[in-house]
């Protein structure tokens, strides 16, 4: 998938009805601004995939950001069958706005063609990127469960053996969900546990850990910490029993997390999730890209 810079996207991009021009051409922002926070933050673009390489660059050097999580996958800013045409483009784009593609979002979780798990990890890795997430495992429910994680970490030892000789390291987030591996912490942990965290980490995320475990958050981040090598931030909240998602910290993420993150000397990367507006609508970009404006500025007040 071609993601050239069109006359089109640059003529409803200049709207200004969020208050920031955005994707304009490379360069016509005066000043970077980069985070305040000692960390490398970055956000997931899933929700801005269908602009240019340079307009998503642009949008993060206004807003603040470090670098970007970009989805390399099916249906993705870059599907897996283009990835070696398609991804130095985008580290192109990154390259010359200063910008880090701090974490690929792949559909990957085993060595398979299927998944050209060797192609897209290969062609990453010699494009200096340092980290992919993985594609999640799912349980299935009418079956025992203990024999699945037996079957899970078989899968995570074959990947880790050849992302271990290629250089690039796998991420696993915990994902809320009643069949996700990983949602209530403790099966991931023990599958990585026959790994060094050097060789595999996971993406602790603040909000789906809320969704599953409210109060026992403290638990399950201390119990990951050894494998943290990511974490994200994003904001559930409960309306009439139904689990919606909104802006940092006007939701149900106990706002003691950020001094728990502050005293753990996590130093790894902070990817924020702003996945709570509607985005298949080009249109709705300029609202998207105020929305992560503000959600990073309220990221720094709660880390500061």
């Amino acid at each position: 998938m071609s993601k050239s810079l069109t006359s089109s996207r640059r003529r409803f991009l200049k709207s200004t009805a969020a208050g920031i021009p955005v994707a304009i051409a490379p360069g016509a922002f005066a000043q970077e601004k980069k985070s305040e926070l000692p960390w490398e933050v970055c956000t997931f673009t899933k929700v801005i995939q269908h602009l240019s390489y340079d307009e998503v660059s642009e949008a993060m050097v206004e807003i603040g950001f470090n670098g970007v999580e970009a989805p390399v996958r099916k249906g993705g800013d870059i599907e897996p069958e283009a990835v070696a045409d398609e991804l130095p483009k985008m580290m192109e784009s990154l390259k010359k706005h200063k910008l880090n593609l701090t974490l690929m979002t792949s559909s990957i979780n085993e060595v398979s063609d299927e998944q050209h798990t060797e192609k897209v990890l290969r062609t990453a890795a010699k494009l200096g990127v340092k980290r992919f997430r993985m594609a999640y495992f799912k349980y299935d429910l009418a079956k025992p469960i203990q024999p699945q994680l037996g079957e899970f970490s078989a899968k995570v030892k074959d990947l880790v053996a050849l992302t271990d000789e290629i250089g690039i390291k796998p991420v696993y987030q915990n994902h809320s969900g009643k069949n996700y591996f990983g949602a209530p912490v403790w099966d991931m942990v023990d599958v990585f546990s026959d790994f060094d965290p050097k060789q595999i980490g996971i993406a602790f995320d603040i909000g789906h850990a809320t969704v599953e475990g409210a109060k026992a958050w403290p638990l399950h981040f201390a119990n990951a910490r050894p494998f943290i090598d990511t974490v994200y931030v994003k904001e559930p909240a409960w309306d009439d029993n139904t689990l919606s998602w909104g802006p940092l910290g006007k939701g149900v993420v106990d706002k003691g997390f950020y001094e728990v993150l502050k005293k753990s000397k996590f130093d790894g990367p902070i990817s924020l999730h702003v996945e709570y507006l509607p985005h298949k609508d080009p249109k709705m970009a300029p609202k998207i890209i105020q929305a992560m404006k503000d959600d990073l500025a309220t990221l720094q007040t709660l880390l500061s």
